[in-house]
């Protein structure tokens, strides 16, 4: 089966390639995989697609770099957050692309809104902040009591409610 010490045959491309290109497998008797990491991961890819599912692309990156599922671009290691538990140390995702899907989420869980919907209260502002009409608005506004979100605001205006303790009296107070 083997041409030479330290090689293995794969038996679905037939090419004869070294140990390191095989997945350990205990219960065969070299302890490797009947077919190479290359075929098996053709396989798993075929596989994925014809169950209509998403399949990570076959890509070529360059040493120092990672393919990012989310974006699709390969970015340097820097722009990734390390992962103790991944195989290659980095996380799946790039900085950029956990960024995004923090604020989604964040939006989501702290005010109940998606960001189609926090977009479409800034655009019915005409991309004003609700209570200056200058700036351009970043920050949702809600009642601290009941949750209900009020509007979108630029950064002064929603730190001056803040300060103000979201008290409407204080508000009138600090007008006269």
């Amino acid at each position: 089966m083997a041409s030479e010490e330290g090689m293995k045959c794969c038996v679905r491309c037939g090419e004869s390639k070294p140990h390191a290109a095989f997945a350990k497998r205990r219960s065969n008797l070299d302890g490797l995989q009947r077919h190479c990491r290359e075929c098996a991961s053709d396989y798993h890819r075929a596989r994925q697609e014809s169950l209509g599912k998403k399949a990570r692309p076959k890509v070529e990156v360059p040493e120092g770099s990672k393919f990012c599922l989310k974006c699709g671009e390969i970015k340097p290691w820097s722009e990734w957050h390390r992962n103790a538990t991944a195989s290659d140390g980095l996380s799946t995702r790039c900085k950029a692309c956990r960024a995004a899907d923090g604020r989604a989420r964040h939006l989501k869980r702290s005010y109940g809104l998606t960001e189609a919907e926090r977009d479409a209260m800034v655009v019915s502002q005409r991309g004003l902040c609700a209570i200056c009409l200058d700036a351009p608005p970043e920050h949702v506004d809600h009642c601290h009591k009941t949750g209900r979100v009020r509007g979108v605001l630029c950064f002064n205006c929603n730190s001056a409610i803040g300060k103000l303790r979201d008290d409407p009296d204080v508000g009138r107070r600090a007008v006269a």
